[in-house]
């Protein structure tokens, strides 16, 4: 779970100066469920569930003697359950790429440091940090 963005994430990684190590563990009731969801999911078992549904399904037939109700059936329930995994798993990979690009960006602001601190020694630093600055402030506005 450590590549997920935590609950205040939203605001805080926003904030390009923002640390990773400053984002508290809490996660909102969503979030949590979400996550829940998200392991639920990717689990073999869920999918030999669902392939056991379409094979529980597909005799079905016999018992509602109607082709308009036996795929209304299991339409209703496929859309229902894609619409809410759907839903839950995005929520859950946004965090996940919303705290990957935040330990991106604390990676490059402390290159960025660095480079700053040795510029004086190389001159050919500070238009490499100035470069790299336009890149991080790049992705900060491709990205909001």
């Amino acid at each position: 779970m450590s590549t997920h963005t935590h609950s205040q994430g939203r605001s805080k990684l926003s904030d390009p100066t923002t640390m990773p190590t400053d984002i508290t563990g809490r996660l909102s009731l969503f979030d949590r469920v979400a996550t829940h969801a998200d392991r639920f999911a990717s689990r073999a078992w869920f999918f030999a569930t669902c392939v056991l549904l379409v094979v529980v399904w597909a005799p079905s037939y016999f018992l509602f003697g109607s082709v308009d109700t036996w795929q209304l059936i299991i339409n209703t329930v496929t859309t229902i359950v894609t619409f809410l995994l759907v839903a839950l798993l995005q929520n859950t990979q946004k965090r996940a790429d919303d705290a990957v690009q935040h330990k991106l960006n604390a990676i490059a602001e402390g290159l960025a440091g660095l480079m700053s601190h040795h510029a004086g020694e190389r001159m050919d630093l500070a238009e490499c940090r100035a470069e790299l600055r336009a890149a991080v402030g790049l992705e900060d506005r491709e990205s909001a």
